[in-house]
């Protein structure tokens, strides 16, 4: 089992930053990647950013520029840090890590709720 702890989420106005942070524990041999999801309300599950183990990123457009994603690997956690943060951002966020034992497996996280309003 692993066992995936979110921390970070909350309200900001715009223009502000957050930092969300996931710490994986548990049962892992390996892990392949490591990212972030978000969820608004009414749409798809959606990529915000991840980070393989090579150190190779991957960004929504939507956010590039304005989102960094970053883990520790002594740690087992990931951290994304989020500035210049919009109404647009506001969602459910989820962390994701992939994980290798005989095959790839993704584990999800209980999710964070980020919301961006004056």
């Amino acid at each position: 089992q692993v066992q995936l702890v979110e921390s970070g989420g909350g309200l900001v106005q715009p223009g502000g930053s957050l930092r969300l942070s996931c710490a994986a524990s548990g049962s892992i041999f390996s892990i392949y990647a490591m990212g972030w999801y978000r969820q608004a309300p009414g749409k798809q599950r959606e990529l915000v950013a991840d980070i393989r183990s090579s150190g190779s990123t991957r960004y929504a457009d939507s956010v590039k520029g304005r989102f960094t994603i970053s883990r520790d690997n002594a740690k087992n956690t990931v951290y994304l840090q989020m500035n210049s943060l919009k109404p647009e951002d506001t969602a459910v966020y989820y962390c994701n890590v992939v994980t290798l034992g005989g095959g790839y497996y993704g584990h999800w996280g209980q999710g964070t709720q980020v919301t961006v309003s004056s």
